[in-house]
């Protein structure tokens, strides 16, 4: 049976339709069929006319639960829209960045036709990434129910008003404030939108949700990080009539008028990522942030591994005892010495 990848572009981009040109080229070299939107061939096609090699067309040829990998050619966002079509049918996601930070993405633009030889040797490992249920209320009906693997991001509609919210963990209320809004993500989207707004850093295989406020007018509105089993909830104070917004992965949006309320929970079903790199996600921040680094000298050695010769001992010397003068010779200091013979 043969062996299928779907490659997602950035259709906007003429450096992505290139990339996605040569990535159909060499995964067809490698024994691979190239599997394409029909859309994303057309523009593809427009720019550098037709391909030398056959692609199949998503839904025409070929349906997602035959497709073995998807090959993401773009940023974060393209790899968040690609994460939208393959979500319900479990197929891993690798994105090669040709954006600007990519910190979902695996390669590198210039590691095209490397990743190309990781994927035929299957040289890569599948993770999964937690994702977040989101569900909006209106006078106590459902609205609006979808999903995140970024955040849910809820924000002021009115830029000169601000947004009156309470936040609540496991059906209690926490604490409440003005703000520009608040970002409920999760460790993926630590380094997203979550991350801009001063929120922490959470290692991807730490199940946790986050409550990051962003710009909030109160004492108590800090970063907060909660158990993956925990329900948070976000109302929209109706007391100034501010409306908001919720963004999930700055992709799909809802208004919230006064009173709406947004429910976070941890979903059931993940994200999948192909990983051809064993580094570590420390790894990864230094390189996608350009962290300094300088003057780093490692971990210490195992004392297995460390032979040393014999331990000096040092002697402590003992104190000498005070010096006993005869009783017969001591000066007498009562003595005069001008009357002393």
């Amino acid at each position: 049976m043969s062996r299928r990848v779907l490659v997602l572009a950035h259709t906007g981009r003429e450096e992505s339709l290139k990339a996605a040109w040569e990535a159909c080229a060499q995964l067809y070299d490698a024994g691979i069929v190239p599997v394409m939107q029909e859309s994303e061939l057309a523009d593809m096609e427009r720019f550098f006319g037709q391909l030398n090699q056959p692609v199949e067309i998503l839904h025409d040829h070929v349906q997602l639960p035959d497709v073995e990998l998807v090959m993401v050619l773009g940023g974060d966002g393209t790899i968040l829209r690609a994460a939208e079509l393959v979500r319900e049918v479990d197929v891993p996601l690798l994105g090669v960045n040709l954006g600007h930070v990519g910190f979902l993405a695996e390669s590198e633009r210039a590691d095209l036709a490397q990743t190309v030889e990781w994927i035929a040797r299957r040289a890569y490992t599948v993770e999964e990434r937690m994702t977040i249920d989101v569900q909006v209320w209106v006078r106590g009906q459902k609205i609006w129910h979808t999903w995140a693997l970024n955040e849910a991001a809820i924000e002021k509609g009115n830029r000169e008003r601000m947004l009156e919210v309470v936040t609540e963990v496991d059906e209690r209320p926490l604490t409440t404030f003005g703000c520009d809004g608040v970002v409920l993500a999760t460790p993926t989207g630590s380094t997203a939108y979550a991350f801009s707004a001063g929120g922490p850093v959470v290692w991807p295989e730490v199940e946790a949700l986050l409550i990051v406020p962003i710009s909030a007018h109160a004492l108590f509105a800090k970063p907060l990080v909660v158990s993956p089993a925990s329900r948070l909830a976000v109302e929209v104070l109706t007391r100034n009539g501010a409306q908001g917004v919720l963004w999930c992965d700055g992709r799909r949006s809802v208004d919230l008028p006064p009173g709406a309320r947004v429910e976070v929970t941890k979903s059931a079903t993940p994200v999948r990522l192909a990983r051809t790199h064993q580094t570590p996600f420390s790894g990864r921040l230094v390189r996608k942030f350009e962290l300094p680094i300088h003057g780093w000298r490692g971990p210490v050695p195992q004392s297995e591994s460390i032979h040393t010769g014999p331990l000096p001992v040092v002697r402590t010397l003992r104190p000498m005892p005070p010096l006993q003068v005869p009783s017969g010779d001591r000066p007498d200091d009562t003595t005069d010495p001008a009357t002393a013979k």
